[in-house]
């Protein structure tokens, strides 16, 4: 079993090195910079990951294969800009949602101490009786936090735990419905981060109106949708997730890989505890941290400069969103969050002083993990960037300029080329963006269907990255082993993208977005029929 987890490992540093070599010799490759090699350190780092299922030295691959080509395999230069542009950049970048994922650790293990965890879990018992209907009330209530991604995969993991342990239904199983939730629901909700983001990069005063247009050529994002409310009332499933599912169904949540461990401990019964113990400090939380985002929306400059020297009052909730900044409006709300939580159990008499200091070290363990991996694949992608992969990307996209009615089509695919390797939807978008721009006129039909492409391309490639930010969030808020999240997810969303292919290439001829939804429906609840249809062959 060592021997097959080693091997690949091995073959890729041979590889690797081997590369290295022919290139200091023979000088074939004098610059990967802006060619395909800029897009091979992270796809090594991802199947690595899903080969060996082990993802800190998978990642670490990568980022050495990054620095190596940056550097045209100068070693001392690669080891300088794997730590200058890479890990420190990515700590110093990534610090504030760093402290969110601190500061929400620790308000997951007051709430736990409390035993608001444990009675929310009783109240669910009574009143979600059926896997259905806690595998529903999860979708629901992350498609009701529409804000943030980052903010929606921890908060709807923290609060559905408890529902969907006592449904039985598997932490992979709900890792995918939080991620599934997360980044697809802020793409089609105009007043999120992601829309902010998105109508940064387009003509000035056209981003939102161009955003809303692209909504219901979203395709990934919405007939995800549909593909969770399918699945989930035929009442089966395929791929590695059903065997997740089977073994749940027997009392073992996790299946294989870390995650257990952190739980054993978890659920602490408080016969004073009540579900308004957990109900009202998410409340608060989720209050808080809107307010936060639109503050901070209202107060950025340049640079974050406090209220009191740049606040803009005239900055309705829109615009205010559309200027906020996550890595400082989150941590901002959790910290009085977090406060408010410490202070209320305190006073109920739920947990003492004592006590609730205990939680923080226990808080700050908890999100080790994530925040190790985040700062890994964060680095991967800065060595991704230094290696100029959007320059790769224009020049192969403007040569397919002249396939008009497929390029709504190749763009999703080359989106979700890009988000995959690169884990970031963001950067996805703000590569291709500005190219569809160039190539289409501002609205038009297939303007707007290729902008809606890239957006749908990237929330796809990035729901599949293993080195996704918000694939790691999706793992953190659901305490899953990430590889075990990854792999059971993997088959689920690329359903869906080869389903969403296929509506691009109709929608293009067809260019009427209802004619061109409805036959994405179908074809989603056809295709589940026959995977069902031949897993349940395969089972008999």
């Amino acid at each position: 079993m060592q021997a097959k987890k080693i091997i690949p490992k091995l073959l890729i540093v041979a590889f690797v090195v081997g590369f290295g070599v022919l290139c200091a010799f023979t000088g074939s490759i004098t610059s990967p910079v802006g060619t395909l090699w800029s897009l091979f350190p992270p796809v090594i780092a991802i199947g690595l990951a899903l080969i060996t299922k082990e993802v800190y030295s998978s990642l670490f691959v990568g980022i050495l294969m990054g620095g190596l080509l940056a550097t045209n395999f100068k070693p001392i230069h690669a080891i300088d800009s794997m730590v200058s542009d890479g890990f420190i950049s990515a700590v110093s970048g990534s610090a504030g949602i760093f402290a969110f994922l601190v500061m929400l650790g620790i308000v997951v293990a007051l709430l736990n101490k409390a035993g608001g965890s444990r009675a929310f879990g009783n109240w669910a018992a009574k009143h979600v009786k059926t896997k259905i209907g806690a595998a529903i009330a999860t979708f629901l209530f992350g498609v009701l936090i529409f804000i943030d991604d980052y903010f929606n995969c921890l908060t709807v993991g923290a609060v559905m735990r408890p529902v969907t342990d006592n449904a039985k239904i598997s932490r992979a199983k709900l890792s995918y419905l939080i991620d599934a939730t997360a980044a697809p629901v802020c793409m089609i909700a105009p007043i999120s981060s992601w829309a902010a983001a998105v109508s940064g990069y387009a003509p000035d005063g056209q981003g939102l109106s161009l955003f809303v247009k692209a909504i219901p050529y979203n395709f990934y994002s919405l007939l995800t949708f549909v593909f969770i409310i399918a699945i989930t009332l035929m009442r089966f499933d395929y791929g590695p997730m059903r065997l997740h599912e089977l073994n749940a169904q027997n009392g073992d949540l996790f299946t294989s890989g870390t995650g257990s461990e952190n739980d054993e401990e978890e659920v602490v019964t408080n016969s004073k505890a009540r579900v308004i113990d957990l109900v009202l400090p998410i409340i608060v939380l989720i209050g808080i941290c809107v307010f936060s985002l639109f503050y901070v929306g209202r107060c950025m400059g340049e640079e974050w400069v406090f209220a009191s020297a740049n606040y803009d009052a005239s900055l309705g909730f829109v615009d205010a969103f559309s200027n906020t900044d996550a890595t400082v409006g989150l941590p901002w709300g959790g910290l009085i969050a977090l406060v408010f939580t410490m202070v209320y159990f305190v006073a109920r008499r739920l947990v003492t002083f004592k006590e609730a200091m205990e939680c923080v070290p226990k808080g700050f363990i908890a999100m080790v993990p994530a925040i190790l991996i985040l700062t890994m694949a964060t680095t991967l992608k800065n060595m991704t960037g230094l290696l100029e992969s959007d320059t790769f990307v224009n020049n192969a996209l403007q040569s397919a300029s002249g396939l008009n009615y497929f390029l709504p089509a190749i763009i999703f695919l080359a989106a979700c080329g890009i988000a995959f390797a690169t884990g970031t939807s963001w950067g996805t978008f703000g590569i291709l963006i500005p190219i569809v721009l160039s190539i289409f006129e501002v609205g038009s039909p297939l303007g707007v269907m290729s902008m809606s492409a890239c957006l749908a391309g990237a929330v796809c490639g990035d729901h599949c990255s293993p080195i996704s930010d918000t694939t790691i969030m999706s793992s953190a808020g659901a305490q899953c082993d990430h590889i075990n999240h990854v792999s059971t997810q993997l088959p689920y969303a690329i359903t869906v993208a080869a389903i969403s292919f296929v509506c691009y290439i109709i929608a293009a001829f067809v260019q009427n977005v209802y004619i061109s939804l409805a036959i994405g429906v179908a074809l989603t609840v056809a295709t589940l029929f026959v995977i069902k249809a031949i897993t349940n062959k395969k089972k008999a």
